[in-house]
């Protein structure tokens, strides 16, 4: 009768591991094949390789300055990259910059194609507006019509920059808490008050650079065909 088990076998080497193999019944089962990877959504990023297309969103910003004859005008084009979908989003292209005043020619070219440059190449070009901000003219710089100090015109175009990036919402605009809000309404409450109080003859009802009238004592003799003539009580020189 013959015997089903395995005849002994001989080892000559020390046993250094050993395994239990189970019958191919008892095996565990292999593991399964991962899933078939989800093909990425198609999205387009911007990059220095991506191709101009033929129509570009422009806006023009116009600058001008008390320290120049002409104004400068800067023009900003903007791609739009995954237009219709939900990863659609504007970003800005190229810059140019036009002005009557050649001497400022040559670094007004270079500066545009670097920041064109720095456009293209994609990803946070939003430091281009604290680099730009940060120019000061050692002149001196300048006051605009509101009020605001202005270092340099450099500085001024990265204002312009900052503006246009918080209009298409690569940079988001600054806003004041719910205290700082109280506070600036009282400040300007309050000195709306004192504006109120002032002096009643502060304000002149005749021309600028009026002189002292001697017979009414008002401050309304002007130069009339000649002669010196008051507005408040019609007196002149010429009778």
């Amino acid at each position: 009768m013959g015997s089903s088990e395995m005849p002994p076998i001989k080892i000559d080497k020390k046993i250094t591991k050993y395994r239990v193999r189970k019958p191919a019944t008892e095996e565990a089962p292999l593991p399964a094949p991962p899933p078939a990877a989800k093909p990425a959504d198609n999205v387009i990023w911007m990059h220095e390789k991506l191709e101009r297309p033929e129509v570009l969103i422009g806006s023009t910003y116009k600058i001008k300055t008390p320290v120049s004859d002409h104004a400068m005008y800067v023009t900003i084009n903007d791609i739009v990259l995954n237009e219709g979908t939900a990863h659609e989003q504007r970003r800005p292209f190229e810059v140019f910059i036009n002005s009557k005043n050649l001497d400022h020619f040559q670094w007004i070219v270079a500066l545009t194609r670097v920041i064109s440059a720095v456009f293209r190449k994609g990803g946070d070009t939003t430091f281009l507006v604290e680099e730009l901000k940060a120019v000061f003219d050692p002149r001196g710089g300048y006051w605009q019509p509101g009020g605001k100090y202005m270092p340099s015109t450099i500085a001024e175009l990265g204002y312009v920059i900052e503006r246009h990036l918080q209009s298409i919402g690569m940079l988001k605009k600054p806003d004041l808490d719910e205290h700082q809000r109280k506070l600036v309404q009282e400040k300007r409450a309050e000195f709306e008050a004192r504006t109120k109080q002032t002096d009643a003859f502060s304000k002149s009802l005749f021309p600028e650079g009026a002189q002292l009238c001697t017979k009414c004592n008002v401050v309304a003799l002007v130069m009339m065909d000649g002669c010196n003539t008051c507005l408040n009580c019609g007196d002149s020189k010429c009778g």
